[in-house]
């Protein structure tokens, strides 16, 4: 094991205890435990060792992303993960394609591959580790590509204050040498969460931004009694960050008339919002500069390319969180039941003064929660592990494309991008989260002929695969439009999504074998990674 850390302004390296601090470490029952006590005040960086794990190039391992969007799949060992590097520097700045992820902090290489504090390997050898320090620090877990191939856990420690006298966990994980110990462990540790099944709709994925009253009501109106959710995406509000000023083109009214449609047809009314940014051309942008996070240079720190471009409000800032709890209270008495907080990564965007990333992101969450008490809140944009015990539900991969991958130039952008292929993937390895952590939202399915370029046997396999590994099944469709093919779709998704048990995959190159029990009766498919389409399983 070998710690860094900051003493007196000066870098220092340490591989156990020593001048200034004492470690004190323990395994039991595949559980590791290290402590470090500062004899003086210190600033730690980064403590790291490595794993007895043995590696094959035919093993397949989980690499967990780093928040709701990062794409996440199980990886063979020669397996590279994309980086902006790829992507032309000044489209990369130009958009921020930094801010989405983790590499402000983590340093890419081809060298290596890593995930969060989640990791399993199957194959010829088995493994199995999760983080149980998730209150401190995230826990990398890196794949080193050199002749050992070396497995080695990194505490993200970052930041971190230790005054003398002080004792923080350093380290807080599980270690097993089986998948299925391992996953059994992290079930006993996480257990069933039971929270309900939401089928509902979202004006997004059809309309985006160019939503209205006449559409969400035209839309709302096309919902049968089978649904239990009616969410207003992005669109509503003037710019993003001035969440009280309704457009009053789009909605003349306000959200109150439509909100009372929604309860009078007896679903739960969501809202959609991005509580942690401000968009560029938005007036709390323009009035309130001062709000948000500064770089070294005092400039607003850029939280990505959409919109206007958007920027990262800083949360320790008292005023700062007044406005986001008027906001959301706003809503809260308005009657809005459901609330899906999106671009959730800003909390963590840079790590605050003596605390860890894991912890300013932790605190964030749990900032929004206290807020909005009981009603019921869908995480997106979110780093994962940080979401346990915050959200009810949490987006599992990145938006939904109306093309498969979309376009070619979009597959070098940035781990967090818009792409069907992925969130598939995503939706499939992350469902061992699912009413563990919270509950897995997998994002839209479609099944409309207009404004798309999905086929129809991809659109099949995403509402299945939907249907199958979820616990949200939303869609931003005017189902009104289904011709009877489509209803039968539908109808059939919705009974897997209700009723369907013993879920269980299987990878093999770019296939993957699903099985599942439905109706007392075994099923199963094979879902053709690089087309996005089924087949009867091989």
């Amino acid at each position: 094991m070998r710690i860094t850390y900051n003493k007196k302004n000066k870098n220092c390296s340490s591989k156990g205890s020593c001048l200034d601090f004492e470690i004190q470490e323990s395994w039991e029952n595949e559980h590791r435990v290290v402590t470090l006590t500062a004899k003086e005040d210190i600033t730690l960086r980064k403590a790291y060792e490595s794993l007895p794990l043995k590696t094959n190039h035919h093993d397949y391992y989980f690499l967990n992303g780093y928040q709701s969007w990062t794409d996440t799949k199980e990886f063979k060992l020669a397996e590279r993960l994309r980086n902006i590097k790829k992507s032309p520097h000044i489209i990369a700045k130009m958009f921020a394609m930094s801010a989405y992820g983790d590499v402000n902090f983590y340093r890419y290489s081809i060298k290596k591959s890593h995930g969060y504090d989640v990791f399993y390997s199957k194959g010829k050898h088995e493994s199995f580790v999760y983080n149980n320090n998730f209150d401190t620090a995230y826990l990398i877990i890196e794949m080193i590509k050199d002749r050992r191939h070396t497995i080695r856990v990194i505490s993200e420690v970052y930041g971190l204050k230790v005054k003398k006298g002080e004792t923080i966990r350093l380290f807080d994980y599980y270690f097993f040498n089986s998948f299925l110990d391992g996953l059994k462990s992290f079930n006993v540790r996480f257990p069933p969460l039971n929270k309900e099944k939401i089928f509902g709709y979202s004006s997004w994925y059809n309309y985006y931004q160019n939503i209205n009253e006449e559409i969400i009501l035209r839309d709302l109106k096309a919902l049968d009694s089978r649904f239990n959710l009616f969410q207003i995406d992005d669109g509503f509000e003037t710019f993003v960050g001035d969440w009280l000023d309704v457009d009053k083109k789009k909605f003349p009214n306000g959200l109150a008339p439509i909100l009372k449609e929604i309860h009078k047809r007896g679903f739960k009314a969501g809202l959609w919002l991005a509580p942690f940014v401000a968009e560029e051309k938005s007036k709390l942008f323009a009035e309130h500069k001062d709000w948000f996070i500064k770089d070294k240079h005092g400039h607003p720190v850029k939280s990505g390319g959409n919109w206007s471009g958007h920027y990262a409000l800083d949360l320790t800032i008292e005023e700062v969180r007044n406005y986001i709890e008027k906001c959301l209270k706003h809503y809260m008495d308005m009657g809005f039941d459901f609330f899906k907080l999106d671009f959730l990564y800003a909390g963590g965007i840079q790590s605050y003064k003596g605390v860890t990333r894991c912890m300013a992101q932790k605190q964030a969450y749990k900032f929004l929660r206290l807020i909005l008490k009981d009603k019921l809140v869908l995480g997106c944009g979110a780093n994962i592990i940080n979401s346990y015990g915050a959200f009810d539900y949490l987006r599992v991969g990145p938006d939904v494309s109306l093309i498969f991958d979309d376009v070619a130039y979009m597959r070098l952008f940035h781990r967090e991008r818009i792409s069907t292929k992925v969130t598939l993937q995503n939706t499939i390895h992350r469902s061992i989260f699912d009413q563990r952590l919270f509950a897995n939202d997998p994002d839209v399915f479609l099944l409309r002929d207009n404004n798309i370029q999905l086929s129809p046997a991809q659109k099949e396999a995403l509402i299945k695969i939907n249907a199958l590994f979820g616990s949200v099944l939303m869609t931003s469709d005017n189902i009104a439009e289904y011709d009877e093919n489509k209803k039968k779709i539908l109808g059939e998704a919705l009974d897997i999504f209700l009723h369907a048990s013993e879920r269980s995959y299987e990878k093999h190159g770019c296939y993957i074998d699903i099985k599942y029990q439905l109706h007392n009766e075994e099923h199963g498919f094979t879902y053709n990674t690089k087309k996005g389409v089924l087949s009867n399983v091989r």
